[in-house]
């Protein structure tokens, strides 16, 4: 059986970053470790680090009844970020990335205004998604300018399969695991567009948080580029 192979970094958030006396200085321009590059190259080896050879008859064949058992416990991941007035989250797998924000190149003859235009992200041209738009959020002038002094805004590239976007946000907050047994309906207050795109809502921080459906973000996205 061949040994698993221990995979070795630095793991300087945890000294000098966010988690640790925050003197590292790199968060001035990332803010968060999350953003900075060297967490994303630590994070792409332990993604690519081979997988050990496992006995399965080691394993206690029960073990799937066990966790049935502990459903009651079960949460998900997600990324909860603000937009506006409003906390909303994804499922983390989609997220690819976090970057500062940069020039948006608008598209001719755009269709639907949820559609921005396209922004660069390492080489490579992403669509740029408004999620405030295309949920239905408004403002006033007033409260947007007194929130402005307190936005770090991020631009949050997400993918499903070999179908990749990018959409603003106000604010990034981080990965949260939310108890799936906390998930409740959609409030009929909702707007039509917003309740079609938002699969829960559950309580976090003493606020409520909208679980959107990703799968439905990025269909709505195909058809407006149709």
């Amino acid at each position: 059986m061949a040994e698993a192979q221990t995979v070795t970094f630095d793991d300087c958030w945890n000294r000098i970053g966010v988690r640790g006396d925050s003197s590292c200085e790199r968060l001035v321009e990332y803010v968060r470790c999350l953003n900075c590059p060297v967490f994303e190259t630590a994070a792409a080896k332990l993604l690519e680090r081979p997988i050990p050879s496992v006995d399965l008859s080691q394993h206690d064949l029960r073990a799937p009844v066990q966790s049935q058992q502990n459903v009651q416990g079960a949460s998900e991941s997600f990324l909860v970020f603000r937009i506006g007035d409003e906390w909303l989250a994804l499922p983390t797998p989609i997220f690819k990335r976090i970057v500062q924000t940069r020039p948006i190149h608008t598209l001719p003859h755009r269709q639907h205004r949820a559609v921005l235009g396209v922004v660069n992200v390492q080489g490579e041209l992403l669509v740029c998604l408004s999620l405030a738009h295309l949920l239905g959020f408004e403002a006033d002038a007033a409260a947007r300018d007194d929130r402005a002094r307190h936005d770090l805004p991020r631009l949050l590239v997400v993918s499903r399969a070999e179908e990749h976007a990018v959409f603003p946000v106000d604010q990034v907050d981080g990965v949260h695991r939310i108890a799936t047994a906390s998930f409740c309906l959609p409030p009929a207050t909702l707007s039509q567009a917003a309740a079609a795109h938002t699969r829960a809502v559950a309580p976090w921080r003493g606020m409520s948080v909208g679980l959107l459906d990703a799968d439905a973000l990025f269909d709505t996205l195909n058809r407006s580029l149709g």
